[in-house]
């Protein structure tokens, strides 16, 4: 499939380059979505596919800048298997490293990708394409996983990745040795997402309702930084703020409201984003902003908020600084951290990026949109991964 740009037809030279849409359509319905972050690897994504089977896809694409296409190698496209919950790139602005991809579903795998035209660290000159270069299983014992839910890549020490499952645990790997740093019993139930704060801290949100932060250096306990209000309320996303870790914030599953937390101050929010019509399904924090976070919904909404007020008394609430109304309910989108100007969504089998100028220092967002509702994604994922295992099995 093929993709292509968008740019508005009707303005100055000026306003295309302030604000591009480039589309590239998959040969299935998109789930997992990350950007790359090497400097030599430029608008490069990788998308995979949600495929009610057992065999599914990844790909790799690339934005051709030069004609605004959006770009796939027939090389750099693989079987997966089972649906990827989750798929990121490796941290590697420098290009110090292999170049990685990393992907979760029964389990983690890690995935080295060559390319014809690599120049990089990790070139070997031979023709582009992608091996699965390590399996990491911690449950060698039994013929039954628990799918993973989610999981993150460390940027500050990149041989660590944190995962999340539906067993309740979070598993610490260090992908160089192969081997489990540490697994946690980390909540009494599901256990959906998982994110880095640090070197050694990291938090996670579970169908049990609770935000909870871990040290590695204190592997027996955790704080709880929030609950649910209502008994048995899972939360299903989190976001940790990579420009002031004192701040997270997290999804209530099928609710219309986002929940900002400080660290400092536990189990009361600091803020309740509560703009939104809908359920709210996705969230990023500016990566070049400490007090930005977009959010989106069912309502078909996109919201750009402006966090440097919060704390203080707002009579109503507080309100985004710009709106979006797409033609769908919005799915996910992921701000690029290499260039943050940049941003992605996927919507049914479309990847979709675009570029935006800011005003007055507050970045824009145009056009996002998307058809799956997020606790039906979340269902499809995990139980669909369960009832092929167990078929299998």
């Amino acid at each position: 499939m093929g993709g292509s740009s968008d740019p508005n037809q009707d303005g100055s030279d000026e306003q295309q380059r302030r604000s591009e849409i480039y589309t590239y359509e998959a040969p299935w319905h998109i789930y997992a979505m990350n950007w790359s972050v090497r400097r030599d690897k430029k608008y490069r994504l990788a998308i995979a596919s949600l495929l009610e089977q057992y065999s599914n896809r990844v790909e790799i694409v690339q934005l051709d800048d030069s004609n605004g296409e959006i770009r796939s190698d027939p090389a750099l496209s693989f079987e997966h298997p089972y649906p990827s919950t989750k798929a990121i790139f490796v941290p590697d602005k420098e290009c110090q490293k292999p170049d990685l991809l990393a992907t979760s579903s029964d389990f983690l795998r890690v995935w080295r990708i060559s390319s014809s035209d690599d120049d990089s660290h990790d070139s070997t000159g031979g023709p582009a394409g992608v091996e699965m270069k390590s399996i990491l299983n911690n449950n060698r014992n039994s013929e039954f996983c628990g799918p993973l839910t989610s999981f993150d890549w460390n940027e500050a020490e990149p041989r660590r990745i944190g995962t999340s499952s539906i067993d309740t645990t979070c598993t610490i790997w260090d992908i160089e040795r192969e081997t489990v740093d540490t697994q946690l019993i980390a909540h009494d139930k599901e256990v959906y997402d998982i994110a880095w704060g640090g070197v050694g801290v990291f938090a996670s949100v579970s169908a049990d309702g609770s935000v909870r932060v871990f040290d590695l250096r204190d592997k027996e306990h955790s704080t709880i930084i929030y609950e649910s209000s209502e008994p048995d309320t899972p939360l299903v996303r989190l976001g940790w703020n990579k420009q002031d870790p004192r701040y997270m914030a997290t999804i209530i599953m099928d609710s219309a409201k986002v929940v900002v937390l400080d660290i400092r101050f536990p189990t009361l929010p600091v803020v309740e984003l509560q703009r939104h019509q809908a359920s709210v399904n996705a969230i990023a924090w500016a990566p070049h902003s400490s007090c930005h976070i977009c959010t989106a919904g069912d309502d078909s909404q996109a919201l750009i908020w402006d966090l440097s007020s919060m704390g203080q008394p707002i009579e109503g609430g507080l309100d985004p600084i710009l709106a979006y109304t797409a033609g769908a309910e919005i799915e996910q989108l992921q701000w690029s951290s290499f260039q943050p100007d940049w941003v992605a969504i996927a919507f049914s089998s479309k990847l979709q990026i675009l570029r935006e100028g800011s005003r007055n220092g507050s970045p824009d967002l145009v056009n996002l949109r998307s058809r799956i509702k997020h606790r039906e994604m979340m269902n499809c994922i995990v139980f669909e991964l369960v009832r092929i295992m167990t078929a299998i099995a």
